[in-house]
């Protein structure tokens, strides 16, 4: 079992963007791959329904559940006998998480652009929202959490949970993330994953009363992935999610078993996960490699961890000093990056593309997966350079409201007249002058 990892040396050089975009460990997953494989799914699903998607939870997920809509007293049940600590951990969760997002909301802006002549930004959330939850290699209660907390505080009023049923559970979703979802006063649970799950959300199946869903957010697997792909435009999506990301950039101030621990925990989610260390010091390299070598055995996930690790999405790059490190960081665009240097507050400072920045020695990416209050929903495979993680922004619309007078039409008419002919449509310039010839 390899533990050392494999390094890019960038010292004494200055790479271009380009360049470090291509020079730097990166994974990934090729979705284009497996979409004829996903297509077939989503028109079962679309032709017929619930019952399609409980065929392929039997094929699947080697169990069929007797309903997708899990019964409330199921739900209620998961809470109360879920354990006293996870409970209280993830009413911590909620409550943090909640007070961060509740300063999200934007304010609804009326701009008076001329005497007489208003726009209006209005946020309007979205009416209802399909929330997937995975499940698989682990347990993922928290994903619940980061995806209704801000849903709920932008006020989306009807919420489906969607994650896969469990054979060992009879067929519900795992017990924990029903009562999780209890926690959070979510009353409607579909036990359904994968393709099928996102393809029943957009789909809706009228006659089981599963109503269809406006925009489905929430990580998965490669299927789910291709599945969301194939469904934008008739619902929203958050993003393609691809495979976790950890980035470190660290100093020789930062300490080794730190470093490890988190470059191991990230890859503990997958084999496919990404653990990268950007520093200007080989003796941190190197005290890194002997760190994650004597913590792997005590790892209960050792051999998923050692696979990440060795594959080329996971790795060391030594740079020059900081500043070089900084530039890679940026290109690099992790969907995690934790600031391990002296100075960390002024190094993140100067940070432009990241999910998320965790700062300093007491920050680690696994504070941000459960209580920071920090969304854990965030872009992967170099996305951060355009895209933001989940948040209450993603579930409100900004909608435009214009109201002009006449008089202040009357006084831009001439230009909306030119503009119109200049684009070669003139019936919008006619649209305005049409309503001062008819007044004589």
């Amino acid at each position: 079992m390899t533990t050392r990892l494999t390094r890019v040396d960038l010292r004494g050089r200055t790479p271009t963007t380009a360049e470090l975009r291509a020079a730097l460990p990166r994974g990934g997953v090729d979705v284009d791959a497996v979409l004829d494989q996903v297509r077939p799914v989503l028109d079962a699903v679309r032709e017929r329904g619930a019952a399609a998607a409980l065929d392929y939870a039997e094929q699947f997920d080697r169990v069929r559940p007797a309903a997708v809509r899990v019964p409330a007293d199921v739900s209620r049940r998961a809470l109360d006998e879920l354990d006293p600590d996870v409970r209280d951990a993830l009413e911590i969760a909620i409550e943090r998480t909640r007070v961060v997002h509740a300063d999200q909301r934007r304010a609804d802006t009326r701009t008076e652009v001329v005497p007489g002549g208003t726009v209006e930004e209005r946020w309007v959330p979205v009416e209802r929202v399909g929330l997937y939850v995975p499940g698989g290699n682990a347990v993922y209660p928290s994903s619940v959490v980061m995806n209704v907390v801000p849903a709920q505080t932008a006020g989306v009023g009807s919420l489906v949970v969607a994650s896969p049923p469990q054979a060992e559970f009879d067929g519900y979703p795992h017990p924990t993330i029903l009562a999780a979802a209890r926690l959070l006063g979510v009353d409607e649970v579909w036990a359904v994953g994968g393709a099928q799950a996102v393809a029943l959300l957009a789909y809706g199946d009228h006659g089981a009363g599963l109503a269809p869903v406006d925009l489905i957010t929430g990580p998965g697997n490669i299927y789910v992935t291709a599945a969301k792909r194939l469904v934008r435009g008739l619902v929203g999506i958050d993003a393609e999610a691809g495979p976790t990301e950890i980035a470190i950039l660290a100093d020789a101030t930062a300490d080794p078993v730190h470093v490890a621990a988190d470059l191991i925990s990230q890859a503990e989610h997958d084999v496919l996960a990404a653990s990268v260390l950007v520093t200007d010091s080989t003796e941190l390299a190197d005290a890194v490699d002997a760190a994650v070598a004597a913590q792997l055995p005590l790892t209960t996930h050792a051999q998923r961890v050692a696979t990440a690790l060795a594959g080329p999405q996971s790795g060391i790059v030594l740079v020059d000093d900081v500043t070089q490190g900084l530039a890679v960081v940026n290109a690099y665009a992790a969907e995690h990056l934790e600031i391990q240097t002296a100075e960390a507050g002024a190094v993140a400072a100067r940070v432009r593309s990241a999910g998320a920045v965790f700062v300093g020695p007491w920050s680690p990416v696994s504070l941000g997966d459960y209580c920071a209050g920090s969304n854990h929903v965030l872009p992967t495979a170099g996305c951060a350079r355009h895209s933001s993680g989940l948040s209450v922004q993603t579930f409100l619309r900004g909608i435009h409201v214009v109201t002009y007078s006449e008089a202040a039409l009357k006084d831009v008419a001439g230009h909306v007249v030119a503009l119109a002919n200049a684009e070669n449509l003139p019936a919008h310039g006619q649209a305005v002058r049409a309503r001062f010839e008819s007044l004589g």
